[in-house]
């Protein structure tokens, strides 16, 4: 497989230079355009097509949003929109995502050796998701590279088993899975539930401060409340809880309540919120009272979490590959013998409130 070849559109010069440093880091990703703006970033598109274009949110004579209309409109090529923290900025690239944007990514900066590495290889996994992507067609999943840091699993978040946590209860309990393209599909089925559905826990691939715009959107959209989860959030009928950004979530119980740990550490299968760390928990915790779904997404976050659960008695649902932009997650959770169901994204909902009576 060829290198997966990337433009970088940034108004500045310093963050250009390392995002180039960043992506050409990696074997299988090679920057072959840059440009300071929309206009300049046209010129370079009539002579090079680029497998991704990473674009900034704000930029001088044209916005991103603007840019990504008429890239969409004209030459869809797979879009990761890259955005600081600011409030202002997340809204505006969650507005992005809406358009056609597959990812979001916050602009590098400089920190400990182990921030760098670590925000290097969420970037890295972002174009790879985006050169996957399928927008309006099939598209080729394109083989990953090989490794580049250690891939820790689950282990290193879990907690020992406390067994004063299991006192029986048959409280239903929804976890959920998503990453590249996942933004469109949780809000897809989160409008289609009924206000009394169980309390439902999301991790979905997202950068620290986007989580809370993106549950407060979804939050004045559906029946549902909607929130990013805080540490010790109760789990409860009528409220999903979204993993905050940069912080793996699991789900614990004591008595019968269940409820959220917010946690720090080590990336897990590559990401923080970690899909695997949820799913882990929910094994452990709810057993046969949980119900898991996965979603669209690149790599292989979620697919041992979700055979843990198969193996604790859970029913786990998977969206189906036509109705994924990235089948990536969803495909290594069947492989792993962890899934029930296959089906489109917009049974999924229906099918989560018939095996939750």
């Amino acid at each position: 497989m060829g290198k997966i070849k990337v433009m970088v559109v940034d108004d500045s010069a310093l963050v250009r230079q390392t995002l180039c440093d960043i992506l050409n880091s990696d074997p299988g990703i090679e920057v072959v355009a840059t440009a300071a703006d929309p206009f300049l970033a046209a010129e370079r598109l009539r002579t090079i097509v680029p497998d991704v274009i990473t674009l900034d949110v704000e930029m001088p004579r044209m916005d991103g949003l603007t840019f990504l209309h008429k890239i969409m409109s004209q030459h869809p090529i797979p879009v990761v929109m890259c955005s600081t923290l600011a409030q202002e900025g997340s809204e505006t690239a969650l507005k992005a995502m809406e358009y056609g944007a597959v990812d979001i990514i916050t602009k590098p900066k400089m920190g400990t050796k182990q921030f760098i590495e670590e925000s290097r290889i969420m970037i890295c996994e972002a174009v790879k998701g985006a050169a996957a992507a399928r927008l309006g067609k099939m598209r080729p999943e394109r083989s990953t590279m090989k490794e580049v840091s250690p891939k820790y699993t689950a282990d290193v978040i879990m907690d020992k088993p406390n067994s004063k946590a299991m006192i029986q209860t048959t409280e239903k309990v929804v976890v959920i899975g998503a990453s590249t393209g996942g933004t469109e599909a949780l809000k897809l089925f989160l409008e289609m539930l009924p206000a009394d559905t169980p309390g439902i826990v999301i991790v979905q691939h997202m950068p620290e401060s986007f989580t809370a715009a993106f549950a407060k959107r979804l939050d004045s959209i559906c029946r549902v409340t909607v929130k990013e989860a805080q540490n010790n959030d109760t789990v409860v009928r009528g409220r999903a809880l979204i993993a905050p950004g940069n912080h793996h979530t699991l789900l614990k119980r004591s008595g019968a309540r269940y409820y959220v740990d917010i946690k720090d550490g080590p990336l897990v299968s590559r990401h923080r919120p970690s899909v695997d760390v949820l799913f882990r928990s929910a094994a452990r915790y709810a057993g046969k009272n949980a119900v898991g779904v996965i979603m669209t997404g690149m790599g292989d976050d979620g697919a041992r979490g979700m055979k843990e659960m198969f193996d604790a008695g859970a029913i786990n649902v998977a969206q189906d590959e036509a109705s994924c932009v990235v089948f990536g997650m969803p495909h290594e959770a069947i492989k792993h013998g962890g899934v029930h169901k296959v089906m489109p994204l917009q049974h999924i909902a229906s099918e989560v409130l018939m095996l939750c009576r």
